[in-house]
């Protein structure tokens, strides 16, 4: 790519980290590691200009793992000119291979592909694995490096990897083959620390605190005396959203809260109650529930419930908004795995399905700079912290997440009332039995799954032929992976009897023991 070329004696000393995606799904744990480790890092795409890079003013860079292959023909690059600015640079995963494609050494597909757990052995002493001792680490990668490039030498191995670490010590750039922000990479932080302290010469000053100064900065800066107009679900997300939004705006805000008929049990009075009396915010309700059940009414394939549910949110939100006044900017409580999950914004990421807040109305929006997202760079964990800084109650802040499109991506069938008011029932007993049980704190995720299927069952002396619920329960640190929460057996049966016995329609209670991947945590 012809770019203008930066002069390599300009060395930048930089406060940030910048991580350029090339389409992993881990690429965003990188830089949530980093800040965990309190060095600030940000996330843009792999074509960034070099001058563009400059502007930023990066300590180090970071290119992240993806999914092609560097002597693919249209596999995605970078400027080798980044390799001139006066910083630091790691490659993980791709990351590694483009470097030693670009800088003259050589990458072909590997005989032996290595998936899962290795282990890693520090072949000679580098600042990157200082202070690591053999232990393992994650590998996801086809390909191998057959020739380091000029004044490279090998720093780290594995079983199956002769070359799983590398170094050019004196022009300060590094690879690893492994992923050290995944959990299974058990010395992983420590590199990437290695990296910002040691390497990059950064100091540990990032913090969540600084995180808010920072944002509301920005939304002023970027609102000035326009009008915002935020679409609540009354849910942590969208509520962290509008505390941050209203403490930098203050009543050029307007919180509307669409009341789709799709929630849990009695949560339209619960948000309308905490807005009012917990934030003061004022906050409008638009009954909507008549129009979403229609337009779902037969309606069984997931991605067109989802469209369908996003459109239509985003119809009334639109007539409630023209009916308010004017209002220059749309916000949404959208997080980081929403956007990866439903479409790459800063790089080739695979989409896995769409999101509500992804529909192409507000995709429009986006590409017209009207749309402030604040948590798009956010982790849920890390948003739970950003609402303890902005002092939000803690049992608010660690309710489970509950999806955008509510209750009808958890009926795996037609939305109806029935279905709903059964679904509903069932629900609230499930997480009434996981408080109770004190397992509500301990799992990332539960919720009611309403099964397209119908079992034979007995009640009394008579036959049944009633509805299937499956429950879902999962532990997480942060969404991207989970695995089916182990819930003693006693507490699963109170669960299970307390739904036969108490819902209307439903003779069976099954668990779901998936883990994701290969599942995901949501059925729909």
């Amino acid at each position: 790519m012809a770019q203008k070329k930066i002069s390599p004696k300009a060395k930048i000393t930089g406060d940030k980290i910048i991580v350029l995606d090339f389409g992993s799904q881990y690429t965003q744990l990188i830089a949530r590691r980093l800040r965990e480790l309190r060095f600030y890092a940000e996330i843009h795409p792999h074509h960034i200009s070099a001058s563009q890079l400059k502007a930023l003013n990066p300590a180090g860079i970071i290119l992240s793992g993806g999914p092609a292959s560097v002597y693919d023909n249209e596999a995605p690059q970078v400027d080798k000119i980044i390799f001139s600015l006066g910083v630091p640079v790691l490659g993980i995963c791709y990351g590694l291979q483009l470097i030693c494609h670009l800088t003259g050494g050589k990458v072909s597909p590997s005989y032996e592909r290595e998936y899962g757990r290795s282990t890693l052995r520090s072949r000679k002493a580098s600042k990157l694995l200082k202070g690591i001792k053999p232990g393992q680490v994650w590998m996801s990668h086809g390909d191998r490096i057959e020739k380091l490039p000029k004044r490279f030498s090998v720093i780290g191995v594995t079983e199956n990897s002769p070359m799983a670490a590398f170094a050019d010590e004196k022009a300060a750039v590094y690879g690893v083959q492994f992923h050290p922000e995944v959990h299974h990479s058990t010395q992983g932080k420590v590199i990437l620390k290695n990296f910002a302290a040691s390497i990059c010469k950064m100091k540990p000053t990032w913090t969540m605190s600084r995180f808010v100064e920072e944002k509301i900065r920005e939304i002023r800066t970027l609102v000035k005396n326009e009008r915002v107009l935020l679409g609540l679900s009354g849910g942590v997300d969208s509520t962290v959203t509008a505390k941050l939004l209203h403490d930098a705006v203050g009543d050029k805000l307007t919180c509307v809260y669409v009341d789709t008929g799709l929630m849990r049990k009695n949560e339209t009075e619960a948000v309308k109650e905490r807005f009012k009396k917990e934030f003061g915010i004022d906050l409008h309700v638009v009954n909507a529930e008549e129009k979403f059940l229609v337009a779902l009414e037969g309606v069984t394939e997931p991605e067109k419930k989802r469209k369908i549910i996003g459109k239509l949110f985003l119809d009334a939100f639109a007539a409630k908004g023209r009916e308010l006044g004017h209002h220059e900017f749309l916000a949404q409580g959208t997080l980081y795995t929403d956007v990866i999950e439903s479409v790459s914004v800063k790089g080739p990421s695979q989409t896995i399905k769409s999101h509500h807040n992804r529909v192409q109305g507000v995709l429009d929006l986006i590409k017209a700079g009207r749309v402030i997202e604040p948590l798009s760079e956010l982790f849920k964990d890390e948003v739970r912290r950003l609402g303890m800084a902005l002092k939000i109650d803690r049992e608010l802040l660690f309710r489970h997440p509950f999806p955008g499109p509510g209750l009808a991506i958890r009926i795996l069938t037609a939305v109806t009332r029935e279905n709903l008011r059964t679904l509903r029932d069932a629900d609230q007993i499930l997480i009434e039995e996981l408080k109770a049980s004190k397992w509500y704190s301990k799992i990332w995720q539960a919720g009611a799954i309403f099964l397209p299927v119908r079992s034979v069952g007995v009640m009394g002396d008579n036959r049944t032929y009633e509805n299937v619920i499956a429950l879902r329960l999962v532990t997480s640190e942060d969404g991207m992976t989970a695995d089916f929460a182990h819930v003693p057996y006693d507490v699963l049966a109170k669960i299970a009897s307390r739904i036969i016995n108490e819902v209307r329609g439903v003779n069976r209670v099954v668990y779901d023991i998936s883990s994701k991947p290969p599942a995901t945590i949501e059925w729909e």
